[in-house]
């Protein structure tokens, strides 16, 4: 599936304030490198139904062996070992008897000291690992889980970590076995370690992405493989609401062009950027924030929610989004099942010329049946004249004024809204009463 950096940014997958982010919000991993793993997975979401469906397999078997998973590999643990690795020692002695092993100690007694310390870490890192593989070796795991279950097995098999994995957790080591083991570690197995840690950090960041599934309650969604894109929601909801308000939504080549209208902080960005983000992570083969979610696999998403202006290239906020419009028009061109969401279009120019622009745009878009489509606006008085359109359905959210207070619903309603109150939020603020006073 393709994803631009600014369809990453407008739906918050990733973001500076990381914070506010779904990674921040799936990030459950235990290790710098299974973040980095976590990661890169969410950079790539999948472009087969099988590829999703075998890492929803994963993610169901860790998420109901989430309370096995060892607790003895941590983020220290790792460091440390990599800095064993990363520091060049001098050579330990091939053959550790009571002399060398002295000396050792006492002629190279700052490296001896690291050695000693990450043998420990090493012993707590292969326990777990065999651990780990008892856990996703079982029959009836996933196959990818059971090729890993078997190559950490093989690994594990020297004879030197055998015995190694016999010492028990705190056991103290002579010193002439703590050389005997950094010798065989910092030679022949340190290509077979790197292996061993690749696959824990692509282990790790499933493990994160299943503990986020049973934390909050995410649902597998369905893929239907289909030549035509579909996509319908039951009680979906914005992951990174506390306290989030569901909706209904169903979007097909009958009806692929949906007309959203609304007051300001009625509801229309979350709503938009809820459907994108639900698509985006069943992509990735994750549970989404939905009672239920059916769809056929999509070739992208795109978005036009958050356009700026570029001081530095002299570029406005409405040539930019003119710009952003044309690309998204030449990709989704391509014949391919495209989710497209926008967010108040063409908000940079005055609202006869925002119409005008408007109209032709939608107009445009809605001939491209091979995608989905959602735009929000609100320039309710085009909405009249795109009603003469097949493919298109009309959805608003409605605002009330009780006591006078603006009151959202946040509920889609059949129809079109022409509700504005932007004066009436001015003067309930005070704005106006300041004015008056200046």
């Amino acid at each position: 599936m393709q994803i631009d950096k600014i369809t990453y940014n407008d739906l918050s997958v990733f973001s500076n304030e990381e914070t506010f982010s779904i990674f921040h919000k799936i990030d459950f991993t235990r290790t710098n490198g299974g973040k980095d793993w976590l990661r890169h997975l969410m950079r790539e979401p999948f472009d087969s139904i099988q590829k999703i469906k075998d890492t929803q397999d994963i993610i169901r078997l860790l998420a109901s062996r989430l309370e096995e998973w060892p607790s003895g590999i941590t983020n220290g643990t790792l460091i440390m070992i990599e800095r064993f690795y990363d520091t060049p020692l001098d050579p330990i002695p091939h053959s550790a008897d009571f002399i060398s092993s002295r000396l050792y100690k006492i002629l190279h007694s700052a490296d001896y000291g690291l050695v000693r310390f990450s043998v420990k870490h090493f012993r707590d890192f292969f326990s777990g690992m065999q651990q780990i593989a008892a856990l996703i070796g079982s029959p009836g795991a996933p196959a990818r889980l059971q090729s890993f279950a078997g190559r950490i097995r093989t690994l594990l098999q020297h004879r030197q970590l055998q015995e190694l994995l016999n010492k028990k957790a705190g056991e103290r080591f002579s010193v002439r076995e703590n050389l005997y083991y950094g010798h065989f570690l910092s030679g022949s197995f340190k290509m077979h370690f790197s292996e061993l840690t690749d696959m824990f950090y692509q282990l790790d960041a499933w493990y994160a992405m299943s503990r986020a599934v049973k934390q909050y309650g995410l649902t597998f969604p369905e893929f239907v493989a289909s030549d035509e894109p579909l996509v319908k929601a039951d009680q979906l909801y914005h992951i990174l609401l506390a306290d989030p308000i569901s909706y209904d939504i169903e979007l097909s080549p009958r009806s692929n062009f949906l007309f959203l209208t609304g007051a300001n902080m009625a509801g229309k960005s979350t709503f938009i950027k809820s459907l994108g983000v639900a698509v985006y992570l069943a992509h990735l083969g994750m549970g989404v924030p939905a009672a239920k979610l059916t769809l056929s696999l999509f070739d992208g998403i795109l978005s036009n929610i958050n356009v700026e202006d570029n001081i530095v290239k002299g570029e406005s906020f409405f040539f930019n989004e003119v710009q952003r419009i044309k690309k998204t028009i030449l990709t989704i061109s391509d014949g391919k099942k495209w989710l497209v969401l926008i967010d108040e279009l063409f908000k940079g120019t005055n609202i006869q010329d925002a119409m005008r622009c408007s109209l032709t745009v939608i107009k445009g878009l809605i001939r491209i049946k091979g995608s989905l489509f959602i735009l929000s606006t609100h320039l309710y008085e085009i909405g009249e004249e795109m009603k003469q359109y097949q493919g298109i359905s009309f959805k608003y959210f409605e605002t009330a004024i009780l006591n006078d207070k603006l009151v959202f619903s946040y509920q889609l309603r059949e129809g079109i809204s022409n509700d504005r109150f932007g004066y009436f939020i001015l003067q309930t603020e005070k704005v106006v009463e300041l004015l008056d006073q200046l």
